[in-house]
């Protein structure tokens, strides 16, 4: 198969970092992420929150190639103000309580079940 090893989805190797950030020159107040070893499902979810912000102009990803283990997220915000650095940090913070609200809420709903069916 050409397929590479299935531990290579998930393991840094030497001098390998999980995330660079190149600005993007083409445009203003733009930066590309490079995001190692993740895919599809982080991507999408940090790309929608991003699109939430009202500062952030625009935000996409890709995943350059099926068998690399990495995708590209692409930002833009509005002023120089707000830095895509700052729009990404700050998504991630709000999808990690997003999540969290989640946890809690389906932990509650187990519990519920539990009471019920006792």
């Amino acid at each position: 198969m050409n397929a590479p090893p299935t531990f290579e989805c998930f393991l840094l190797f030497d001098g390998e970092k999980k995330i660079t950030i190149d600005k993007d020159t083409k445009v203003p107040n733009a930066a590309i992420f490079t995001i190692n070893k993740e895919d599809h499902t982080l991507g999408n979810a940090i790309t929608t929150q991003l699109l939430k912000d009202p500062q952030v102009l625009f935000a996409g990803y890709k995943n350059p190639h099926p068998l690399e283990f990495k995708i590209v997220i692409r930002v833009q915000t509005s002023s120089a103000d707000y830095p895509p650095h700052e729009a990404l940090t700050n998504a991630i913070t709000d999808l990690i309580s997003e999540i969290s609200l989640l946890e809690e809420r389906f932990k509650e709903t187990v519990r519920e079940k539990r009471e019920d069916v006792s």
